[in-house]
């Protein structure tokens, strides 16, 4: 993909849930793959109804926030946002980025950067000193990423595929912070 213009990030709606769906889909495939799982178990039928729900719940959602990366009319980003899921995390005190997804045809090109300077604004807006999310520790490419962004981990982590755990990472805040 060639991309002539500028992103620009807008709030998704339902109407974009197919696209939305297409792009994680292709970013999911391609990181697994790198990782080392074997294609029949990244495309998994009941996974797949699993993030339609999932991408419905959090563009209807009043708590969460669903944004699209968009280049001359072409979802090519997205990420979703809101309190965080985990019960034994306080909600006045982070913010979890779920998950972020780049078409693997825009990876490089800016975009990642420019979805989690939203995620980071979402903080920033409803006065979260940090943020915290998770990561598949096979996906180098996704965990080189979060730490140039200043994620760092938090020790908490979860079963994933192929015997590799879902890692926590947590983002302080104050440390982004533009001085005034």
């Amino acid at each position: 993909m060639r991309m002539n213009g500028p992103v620009s990030v807008r709030e998704a709606t339902l109407v974009d849930l197919d696209r939305i769906l297409d792009v994680h889909t292709r970013a999911r495939t391609a990181y697994y793959r790198a990782g080392g799982l074997a294609p029949d178990a990244a495309a998994d039928p009941e996974a797949e109804r699993d993030r339609r729900t999932g991408w419905t719940a959090a563009v209807r959602s009043p708590d969460q926030r669903a944004v699209c990366a968009v280049v001359d009319g072409d979802i090519v980003g997205i990420a979703a946002m809101g309190p965080p899921l985990s019960t034994e995390v306080h909600p006045g005190t982070v913010g979890q980025l779920y998950q972020i997804h780049v078409r693997p045809d825009s990876w490089g090109r800016g975009v990642g950067g420019i979805l989690h300077a939203s995620f980071v604004r979402y903080l920033e807006d409803a006065a979260l000193p940090a943020g915290l999310l998770e990561v598949w520790e096979r996906n180098t490419r996704a965990r080189a990423f979060y730490a140039r962004h200043g994620w760092r981990p938090d020790g908490g982590f979860r079963p994933g595929p192929d015997d590799a755990n879902y890692v926590w990472l947590r983002l302080e805040v104050a440390r982004h912070r533009r001085p005034a």
